[in-house]
């Protein structure tokens, strides 16, 4: 039997030549931060995955995942909030796909704060309301929803890695909830 790879998706690289690209050029990713509005679109929960880390650890995270070659930023964003919330979670994309910010990952944890031992990443970071059931998916362990008081407590805090901590600050100050 000959060693055929039967993967028809063209837009992934191989493990091998994802490693090469990663030590050489920055890759896009898209991440969400998923959250539960009430009628008047206050955020009222905030949804973290608990997963492995880039460095290994079983960590709270949000949603996040690369952006494939000839993908457009929304159709990557519903795949991810998809893939890790589940096909009932319902997102909510925003209609212009402006990011609330963009994040720089890097190997070396003193450049920016954001850190992924694997490489250089350039994060696109959306806050996505849902409206379905969530359930966690692919590498996912759990999901949990926390309030904004909550989700900054040093019990959740303390279960982020990389930089998602600082990300979680970001995205509630700017839907003015940071206490």
């Amino acid at each position: 039997m000959s060693d055929i790879d039967t993967d028809t998706d063209t837009t992934w690289l191989s493990s091998d030549d994802l490693e090469q690209v990663r030590g050489h050029l920055p890759i896009v990713y898209v991440e969400a931060i998923p959250v539960r509005v009430d009628g008047f679109g206050h955020v009222t929960e905030i949804g973290l995955l608990l997963r492995q880390a880039a460095n290994g650890t079983i960590s709270r995270l949000v949603v996040s995942g690369r952006v494939k070659f000839g993908e457009r930023v929304r159709d990557a964003l519903m795949r991810h909030c998809e893939k890790d919330l589940g096909p009932m979670a319902l997102p909510q994309i925003p209609p212009a796909t402006a990011p609330f910010t963009v994040a720089e990952y890097f190997p070396d944890p003193t450049v920016s704060g954001y850190h992924d031992p694997r490489q250089h990443a350039v994060s696109l970071v959306f806050i996505v309301p849902v409206d379905g059931d969530c359930t966690p998916t692919q590498e996912a362990l759990d999901l949990a929803w926390f309030t904004p008081a909550e989700v900054v407590t040093p019990e959740v805090i303390g279960q982020m890695t990389g930089g998602q901590d600082r990300l979680l600050r970001l995205a509630l100050a700017h839907v003015g909830l940071l206490p």
